[in-house]
């Protein structure tokens, strides 16, 4: 389910809530290519099923960046911000990949504001905790914190 805020301080109250999870979606083979060719990472792990089902995963797993790139679509499905002039992704303080995205497998967002301030500018920094979770698996494939900036 979507949380819709309007503004800066709506955007504050968000500090300690528990935004949920987003849908599943299915990590394909076609996917993992079309990221190999954005970053040119050609790695045999990623596109060459074949080869990838007698390497250490059984199978072609999708590149770390690109599990980490889905959670900017799966944190859409999470907040919506209105009432502001701009958001930016202002970096990262944590990633980890604690296990693979096998292609096939399906993830989703699991999202929580760790804490909202203000910022020079008339401006807000969220700092949210990302878990994107693997269908089926023990560990989560990817975890960060991450930070966003929204201006009035």
């Amino acid at each position: 389910m979507t949380t819709t805020v309007h503004g800066l301080g709506e955007i504050k109250a968000l500090a300690g809530t528990d935004l949920g999870h987003s849908e599943w979606l299915e990590i394909t083979q076609d996917r993992v290519n079309t990221f190999a060719d954005a970053t040119n990472d050609h790695q045999w792990i990623h596109v060459d099923p074949e080869r990838a089902k007698g390497g250490p995963f059984g199978g072609p797993i999708a590149h770390g960046y690109l599990t980490l790139s889905l959670v900017i679509p799966l944190f859409t499905e999470l907040l919506d911000i209105r009432g502001v002039t701009m958001s930016v992704n202002y970096g990262l303080e944590k990633v980890r990949f604690p296990s693979p995205v096998k292609v096939g497998a399906k993830i989703r967002l699991a999202a929580a504001v760790v804490s909202v301030e203000d910022v020079p500018g008339d401006g807000v920094q969220m700092l949210l905790d990302f878990t994107v979770e693997v269908d089926g698996a023990a560990k989560p494939a990817c975890v960060a914190r991450v930070i966003y900036r929204h201006y009035a």
